[in-house]
């Protein structure tokens, strides 16, 4: 059972940056598929970015451009940098994990974080 902790959220002005942080209880460099995800209050969860286990990189078209994923497997460590923040950026970030991205990368995550909160005012 992988554990997935987030830490780093917090309020920040329209422009700013903040990055987000994900402890994993396992060893990132295996074969896993994982991702950052948001649900703004009254809203879906809508999908943030992803990162697969060669380092591959794929954003939702709200996120291209302005935030990154990376990864530091020496740390087990599951990162999101956020710049250029929007008001509309406001959501619970989660950190997400599956064992394999497979052929929908967005879906069927087994592993979730508990969220942590990104203000953008």
């Amino acid at each position: 059972h992988v554990q997935l902790v987030e830490s780093g959220g917090g309020s920040v002005q329209t422009g700013g940056s903040l990055r987000l942080s994900c402890a994993v209880s396992e060893d990132t460099s295996g074969p896993y598929c994982m991702g950052w995800f948001r649900q703004a209050a009254g809203k879906e969860r809508e999908e943030v970015a992803i990162i697969d286990s060669t380092n591959r990189t794929t954003y939702s078209d709200s996120t291209k451009g302005r935030f990154t994923i990376s990864k530091d497997n020496a740390k087990n460590t599951l990162y999101l940098q956020m710049n250029s923040l929007k008001p509309e950026d406001t959501a619970i970030y989660y950190c997400a994990a599956k064992r394999v991205c497979g052929s929908d990368i967005w879906s069927g995550y087994m592993y979730w974080g508990q969220g942590t909160q990104v203000t953008v005012s």
